[in-house]
C-alpha cells in the first residue's frame, strides 16, 4: 500500500482546549461514519481510515471540521498484510504533522465486511478473508500502535450480535466476531498495567449499506427484524455512534473487558 493521507481539514474555530484524539478504522461510511461524526460532536479530534471511496472520506472530514474537530484520513485495507504493516508508521507521521505529535486517546476497530454464505458453500478464500480483516487486523494493528496509545487510552473492538445469536449464512463471519470478543478480554487483561481498557461493541441489525443494504432497503426484512427486537424497530447508524461515544467516555472508565451489545434487544 502506498501511503495516502487526505489533506487534513481544520475546524473553522479551533478550540484552545486540547481535544482527545481517536483513530477509527472504516470511518468513511456506514457505522464508522456515524461513529466518527458522533465523536467529533462530542469533542474528539479524528484520524479515520478509508478503503476505496476517497470522496466519502473527504465528506466526513468536512463534517467533522464543521463540528469543531481536527480531522484527517489515511487509506487502509485491513485485509492486506502489506497495508497493515505500513499503517503504524503512517499514523506516526500523521500525528506528528497534523496533531502536534499528541498520542492517541482511543482506537476503534470498525473496518470490515460481511459474507453471507451457507456453511456448506463457504469457501476457504472467504473464510481467510474474513479472518484477515476482522481478527488479524485488530490484533496486529493494536499491537503495532501500542507505542502511540497514551497510558489510560481506550480500545474498542466492533463485533456483532451474530456472535450471540445464530442466523443461517453467517457462520464464518460470526466465528470471526467471536474471536474478536475473546481477543478483547485478553487485551484488557494484558494492557491493564498501562491503564488501557479494552471493550467490545456488538451492534445488532442496522440500516446501512452493509451486506448490500438488505436490512435498510428490503422492507420485508426490515419489518421482520423489527418484530424480533424488543424496542420494535431496526437500529440506525446514529444509535451505534452514540454507543461508541458512551463507551469511550471517561464516565465509563471502570468498564473494561466487556461485551456491550447495541441491538435494541434483538432476540431476547
Amino acid at each position: 500500500m502506498s501511503e495516502f493521507l487526505i489533506d487534513p481539514v481544520q475546524p473553522a474555530a479551533p478550540s484552545t482546549a486540547p481535544r482527545p484524539i481517536a483513530l477509527l478504522t472504516g470511518g468513511s461510511r456506514g457505522l464508522g461514519r456515524a461513529a466518527a461524526l458522533a465523536l467529533a460532536a462530542a469533542g474528539w479530534d479524528l484520524l479515520i481510515t478509508w478503503h476505496r471511496d476517497r470522496d466519502a472520506a473527504r465528506a466526513v472530514l468536512a463534517e467533522a471540521a464543521a463540528a469543531g474537530a481536527r480531522a484527517a484520513a489515511l487509506q487502509l485495507d485491513v485485509g492486506l498484510a502489506d497495508s497493515r504493516a505500513a499503517f503504524a508508521p503512517a499514523v506516526e507521521r500523521a500525528l506528528a504533522a497534523h496533531f502536534d505529535g499528541a498520542p492517541l486517546d482511543a482506537l476503534v476497530h470498525n473496518a470490515g465486511f460481511g459474507v453471507h454464505a451457507a456453511y456448506a458453500q463457504t469457501t476457504e478464500a472467504q473464510f481467510d478473508a474474513l479472518m484477515d480483516a476482522h481478527v488479524k487486523a485488530p490484533f496486529f494493528l493494536t499491537q503495532a500502535l501500542l507505542p502511540r496509545l497514551r497510558d489510560g487510552a481506550s480500545v474498542l473492538n466492533v463485533s456483532s450480535g451474530l456472535a450471540r445469536f445464530s442466523l443461517p449464512g453467517y457462520a464464518a463471519y460470526a466465528m470471526a466476531k467471536g474471536a474478536v470478543e475473546v481477543m478483547t478480554r485478553y487485551q484488557a487483561r494484558e494492557l491493564g498495567a498501562r491503564g488501557i481498557r479494552v471493550n467490545t461493541l456488538a451492534p445488532g441489525a442496522i440500516e446501512t449499506d452493509f451486506g448490500g443494504g438488505a436490512v435498510r432497503d428490503n422492507a420485508e426484512l426490515n419489518g421482520w427484524v423489527a418484530q424480533q427486537t424488543a424496542l420494535g424497530r431496526v437500529g440506525l447508524p446514529q444509535d451505534i455512534g452514540a454507543a461508541v461515544v458512551a463507551l469511550l467516555s471517561p464516565g465509563l472508565h471502570w468498564v473494561n473487558g466487556q461485551r456491550v451489545e447495541a441491538s435494541g434487544g434483538m432476540f431476547l
